[in-house]
């Protein structure tokens, strides 16, 4: 019973711990202090405490981004979308390819989302346009 109890008491004080890299959704600010729409990653680990490392790319409200930069071209590994934002990504230049849409929270790492098409494809470097709104 002890040691359930000491389990349990360790879980809930490390739960905090599991976001710790990763910016919170809800306070979403760039260094001026502007909101920001949605903060791009260019690392992410199956540690969630560890994601959302590397360079990162800040997407403003309105950004439409229908060709990325060729620096973040398929380098998008793990993203935080603002409250009350979305971000909308394609997996191909000029909003072609897979669409997917990115509702408000942090996704920790892009390997574990799928793009439908089978087991095979996932997010994980792979978007090449985007669209945030706010």
């Amino acid at each position: 019973m002890k040691t359930l109890i000491a389990v349990l008491l360790c879980t809930a004080l490390c739960w905090d711990g599991l976001n710790a890299q990763c910016p919170d959704p809800a306070t979403l600010k760039d260094v001026n202090g502007a909101k920001v729409c949605a903060r791009m990653f260019s690392d992410s680990t199956v540690i969630y405490a560890q994601s959302c490392q590397g360079d990162s790319l800040d997407s403003y409200p309105g950004d439409d981004i229908p060709t990325i930069s060729l620096r973040w071209n398929n380098r998008v590994s793990s993203l935080v979308v603002s409250r009350f934002c979305s971000l909308t990504v394609w997996s191909r230049f000029r909003k072609q390819g897979v669409k997917r849409k990115f509702s408000a929270g942090i996704q920790h790492r892009l390997k574990d989302v799928g793009q439908g098409l089978g087991i095979l494809r996932d997010w994980d470097n792979d978007i090449s346009g985007y669209w945030c709104v706010c």
